[in-house]
């Protein structure tokens, strides 16, 4: 499941954001993949664990754990520490699929479920510099306004394409769930979504505390803890 999450920094945020980006040196993207992705990656990153990246990951991961429906559509169980981007002139990253498994220093190990990129720059300050992500029905090409989010399968190809003018910044994570499967986790935010539609509508009853046992029963049968 792919989706869009709207406002999950506000314009503050995503402009504190940018004041510090400007302010630090980058290192090269190519730092943080395998040989395979090494081949098709050319961006600049923050330092994996620089105090830069751990004080604009905790903007980042704060906003994401209090946002309603990042947490209904992806049911975090651990959320790696966000990373943080910049491409332009030409750079790119092709297509990849994301490690399985994650590590983090000084914290254990997170199994890839979800990959997260929250978008610092407006669509019109660059172009290129989509998101695109295939699936069965094709590629989904996502360039969203700062401050909004899209998450989707960790296991989906997917890629940057080429910034070719002005620079595209973003932070990217990715989310251990509850749920591992995206099928089981897209239905149980069907459900959570209909659910509360319906209770803004006709309140509580007996069948909305039916519905609210059916979903929960679900999660206890699915979820991993």
């Amino acid at each position: 499941m792919m989706l869009h999450i709207p406002g999950v920094l506000s314009p503050e945020q995503v402009a504190q954001c940018r004041t510090r980006l400007r302010e630090t040196d980058w290192v090269d993207g190519r730092q943080s993949v395998g040989s395979q992705g090494a081949q098709v990656k050319r961006n600049r990153q923050l330092a994996e664990g620089s105090p830069l990246a751990l004080e604009l990951g905790g903007i980042v991961s704060t906003a994401l754990m209090a946002n309603p429906l990042f947490f209904s559509s992806v049911l975090p169980l651990r959320i790696l520490p966000p990373y943080f981007n910049g491409y332009a002139g030409g750079e790119h990253y092709g297509p990849h699929v994301d490690g399985a498994i994650r590590a983090q220093r000084g914290g254990a190990a997170v199994r890839a479920d979800v990959s997260c990129t929250v978008f610092l720059s407006d669509p019109d300050e660059y172009d290129g510099g989509e998101l695109s992500v295939a699936d069965a029905y094709g590629a989904h090409d996502v360039k969203l306004p700062a401050g909004d989010a899209i998450v989707y399968p960790s296991t989906s190809v997917h890629q940057v394409m080429p910034v070719t003018r002005g620079e595209r910044l973003a932070s990217f994570l990715w989310v251990q769930s509850m749920v591992r499967d995206d099928w089981k986790r897209s239905m149980l935010f069907e459900l959570d979504a209909n659910i509360q539609a319906l209770r803004a509508q006709h309140g509580d009853g007996p069948e909305m505390v039916g519905l609210t046992g059916h979903y929960h029963n679900l999660l206890r049968m699915w979820a991993e803890t």
